[in-house]
């Protein structure tokens, strides 16, 4: 439940003590919301036979889905900082249920992608939960808070693939589209029925116009947002490098894996959820330079075993959960510190980062899909190494732009002024 807590004040502090049981509902709608995106991924083959689409065409489907996420990024998700985040959330939540029933019962091509378009871009209202879940929290715990809802995306990210597989060789695919409209209406439902009408921060009374610009601005002024942008574009290269293109060579010679057999590669994945958790608890210890500097260095040393994935399944299991934990653990060490920058400008922050998110995850699935077709399987890794390489070195050259203990949290958000 959602409990009141001291009044928050001047200083920006949550008025509510959120409970085990919201976090978790704020975790399960995320994952629910976020794996929409990946859900088309197994299903593309299926979905162009029925609407006799052509491979090109097949092919747009995941990408108009990212260019419409990618742009709910940057023009949806500050609006939380200017609308009611409660309303703003069921609103979009809605909407993401008309658009799943356009790709559900689509008979034309064009219905599809629009369809799939308008996913993407609804699908944003995952950022929208991650900034309301720490506006909510206390500056003390915002890391924690931060990282359980994280986790749920992890989940819904790694777990789309297996669930959308499954549930389409036993009922089709509209199916998989089917069930979560009836899912994503349903958590419209419960949300807007236990989520409090207000969150832990004022909202801003800048224009639209202002909003965006603003979203802008932030990046202008602060150090340490630039920074962890580029971070997450790095990490999300190197995550997406290998999630990508992982299904290369083990549906080929010496495996033969199915499709089902591949996806549920993403089971072993989910370990990196723990990696949420954990890196939130970190930071709220005041140990994010600390933090980020070692899951750095896994997320490198994680492309050794996985380099030798044609010979042993085990040093692929090996490798991906090293990679999983260490972007995960970079991620939310992320997502708190920039939060802390200007918590009333929380959304824009947030969904300003998530756009070097989505740029990280184009580039590598864009360079790793092509360099496994010109140069194997250890192309690619050297690839993924060299993305968390320049993480590591970036890091080693920016520490000191990484808040110390004393000015974490709370501390750092009373010193910081008001973005405009």
């Amino acid at each position: 439940m959602l409990m009141s807590g001291n009044s928050a004040g001047s200083e920006g502090k949550s008025a509510y003590v959120l409970s085990r049981g919201i976090v978790t509902l704020f975790a399960i709608a995320c994952g629910a919301a976020v794996a929409n995106v990946y859900f088309s991924q197994p299903l593309l083959v299926t979905m162009g036979r029925d609407l006799g689409m052509s491979p090109a065409l097949v092919g747009s489907v995941v990408t108009l889905t990212h260019v419409g996420y990618g742009l709910g990024l940057f023009f949806l998700v500050p609006l939380g900082d200017v609308a009611d985040r409660r309303r703003l959330i069921v609103a979009q939540l809605l909407l993401l249920v008309a658009a799943l029933a356009v790709v559900a019962t689509a008979r034309t091509a064009v219905m599809l992608l629009a369809g799939m378009a308008a996913t993407g871009l609804l699908a944003v209202v995952t950022q929208t939960l991650v900034a309301f879940a720490a506006s909510l929290a206390r500056p003390a715990g915002r890391g924690r808070v931060v990282g359980r809802v994280t986790s749920g995306v992890v989940i819904g990210i790694l777990l789309a693939r297996t669930a959308s597989g499954l549930m389409a060789d036993l009922a089709g695919w509209r199916s998989v589209y089917l069930a979560s409209a009836s899912l994503t209406a349903l958590l419209a439902l419960v949300l807007y029925r236990v989520l409090p009408r207000h969150s832990g921060t004022a909202p801003t009374t800048l224009r639209y116009g202002q909003l965006l610009r603003s979203t802008l601005t932030l990046f202008a002024r602060e150090p340490l947002l630039r920074i962890r942008a580029l971070y997450g574009l790095l990490v999300f290269a190197a995550f997406s490098t290998l999630w990508s293109s992982i299904a290369l060579p083990l549906s080929q010679a010496p495996y033969f894996l199915s499709h089902s057999a591949i996806g549920a590669l993403g089971l072993i994945g989910v370990a990196g959820a723990m990696a949420a958790t954990v890196a939130g608890r970190l930071n709220d210890r005041g140990l994010p330079g600390r933090t980020t500097g070692t899951a750095l260095a896994l997320l490198a040393a994680s492309w050794l075993p996985l380099a030798f994935t044609r010979s042993s399944l085990w040093a692929l299991a090996v490798g991906v959960i090293l990679l999983d934990l260490a972007v995960q653990a970079v991620h939310v060490t992320n997502q708190t510190l920039i939060y802390d920058l200007h918590p009333e400008a929380g959304s824009r922050l947030i969904g300003g980062y998530m756009v070097f998110y989505s740029i990280g995850s184009a580039t590598g699935a864009i360079a790793a899909t092509t360099l496994y077709e010109s140069a194997g399987w250890g192309a690619v890794c050297a690839l993924g190494a060299a993305f968390s390489l320049l993480g590591l070195t970036l890091w080693a050259f920016t520490r000191h732009h990484t808040p110390t203990p004393e000015v974490t949290g709370s501390h750092l958000a009373r010193r910081c002024e008001s973005a405009r």
